[in-house]
């Protein structure tokens, strides 16, 4: 009997020892990372995420306040990921080896939690991360370079006018100078000539110049000149009126665009909050400052904190607002909603404001005149694509050769901006 029972417990034995295998692969593909999409909405939305989470401090495929994140999927599990990304800290005090290291690298700066991310938004951020932002990068401002030439198509510079005032007198002075070389070379050659008298004492007369000044053609050409040049200024001067071009008042604060928005790439719209949703782009307020600056900005304590930012430290501590210095100024009876151009019209910050990410020190760049804003209206192709609100004015419009403009939708009529 026992050898029996051994014989029948052979394919039972093998049997078990098939099922303990099957469980063990079963166990290890469910325990496998989850594949990183590629799909152009887990993309899309990986891009969202990033810009507004992950940008101010990494670059996809270079060293910035953080490692570079291009590839962390292979170099991480994603399990791990996605608990460093909702707490670093807590995985930090973990005592996560891999984790200290980072925190060791990067002079122990401190990443912002965000456990408001799901798993689902971690892999959605992964595939941006290895599949995104591979595309050609586009110049800032590029997209508004088209109204600005429209814009500067308007009317010639007073620069302009007065160097070709200039160059006009200038050419007048050479002219003088030819024709002063002609009579004399004619008068030399006419005085070897067998002439009478007359015509003699006639070529060889000097130019009484006291009678050249008091006589009244040259009076009459000099006023001229004069009221001329007096009209050009005063019109000028009427013109310059209420126009701040170029204006780049001292700030209370030291805050460097260049660095900001240059240097780390920090969208517009995180710290002017109200330029998608309202008229007025909206000056930020220290807390916008410490949302970054609580982290980044010497994590161990304020010793050793720059003179500029501890100006932010004490406008938070002391409750007072920072006392920012009005740059760009238009006149009570214009309106302008920030809104309407950046969120509707899409139009980049650039187109206005210049190149904001090389400022140091931030200047009025365009000079925002009526005839400015005109020029920028009659040139501005309207973004219709995705937009059913525009399909019947496409549809109007489709007779005309010419593209669907800001003119042609009222943009010249005046009570669009003079309610």
């Amino acid at each position: 009997m026992s050898i029996k029972r051994s014989l029948l417990s052979v394919p039972f034995r093998f049997c078990n020892m098939a099922l303990i295998f099957f469980l063990l692969i079963g166990i290890n593909a469910f325990a496998a990372d989850p594949e990183v999409s590629d799909s152009e909405e887990a993309v899309k939305a990986g891009e969202s995420l990033f810009n507004a989470n992950c940008k101010t401090c990494h670059k996809l495929d270079q060293k910035f306040t953080g490692p570079a994140l291009r590839g962390v999927s292979d170099r991480r599990e994603i399990a791990w990921i996605q608990a460093f990304v909702k707490n670093s800290q807590k995985v930090i005090q973990e005592g996560d080896p891999v984790a200290n290291e980072l925190f060791a690298e990067f002079n122990n700066t401190v990443m912002p939690a965000h456990p408001f991310l799901s798993d689902e938004d971690v892999m959605n951020l992964l595939s941006y991360i290895e599949f995104g932002g591979k595309e050609e990068a586009v110049a800032p401002g590029a997209a508004g370079e088209g109204a600005q030439a429209g814009a500067a198509a308007g009317g010639v510079p007073s620069e302009y006018l007065t160097v070709i005032l200039a160059v006009l007198v200038l050419v007048l002075l050479l002219i003088l100078i030819v024709l002063g070389l002609i009579v004399s070379v004619l008068s030399k050659y006419l005085n070897k000539q067998p002439l009478d008298d007359d015509d003699k004492e006639f070529i060889n007369q000097k130019t009484d110049f006291k009678k050249v000044l008091k006589s009244d053609a040259f009076v009459i050409i000099i006023t001229a000149l004069v009221v001329a040049l007096v009209a050009k200024t005063a019109i000028d001067g009427l013109f310059s009126v209420g126009v701040q071009q170029g204006y780049a008042p001292t700030q209370p604060i030291a805050f460097s665009h260049e660095l900001h928005a240059g240097q780390k790439e920090i969208e517009c719209q995180y710290c002017h909050t109200g330029v998608e949703i309202g008229r007025s782009a909206n000056i930020p307020s220290p807390n916008i400052c410490m949302n970054c600056h609580m982290h980044i900005q010497n994590v161990g304590g304020k010793e050793g904190v720059s003179p500029e930012i501890q100006k932010i430290y004490d406008a938070v501590d002391n409750d007072q607002p920072i006392e920012w210095v009005r740059v760009h100024n238009l006149p009570d009876l214009a309106y302008f909603n920030h809104s309407q151009h950046v969120k509707v019209g899409e139009i980049e910050c650039q187109t206005c404001h210049g190149p904001i990410e090389e400022m140091e020190v931030v200047r009025q760049h365009s000079a925002l005149t009526m005839g400015w804003c005109i020029d920028c209206h009659r040139q501005t192709e309207i973004k219709t694509a995705g937009n059913e609100y525009y399909d019947k004015l496409v549809q109007l419009h489709s007779a005309s050769k010419d593209a669907l403009k800001v003119k042609d939708i009222g943009g010249l009529e005046c009570a669009k901006c003079h309610y």
